[in-house]
């Protein structure tokens, strides 16, 4: 979580997912940066690959918006 992502570099579309992930789920390093955090929003490509964690859904909105990505909710 600390490794700055070129959002740019590896997405093929401009399209990403935004999906609620539970932090029990996730490796031990992000599980450890979590802290007492139970859930994240992932902010995903078209092919699942998870580009970044965020505590709150309209801040995963935002940082898409931000990096010229459309985001979608996946429920």
């Amino acid at each position: 979580m600390k490794t700055p992502f070129e959002f740019g570099t590896d997405v093929k579309s401009n399209i990403v997912y935004i999906k609620s992930v539970n932090v029990a789920e996730l490796p031990q390093e992000v599980r450890d940066e979590a802290g007492d955090t139970k859930q994240l929003y992932a902010v995903c490509t078209e092919a699942g690959e998870e580009l970044a964690f965020v505590k709150d859904r309209n801040l995963a909105f935002m940082l898409a918006r931000q990096n010229d990505l459309a985001p979608v909710a996946v429920h």
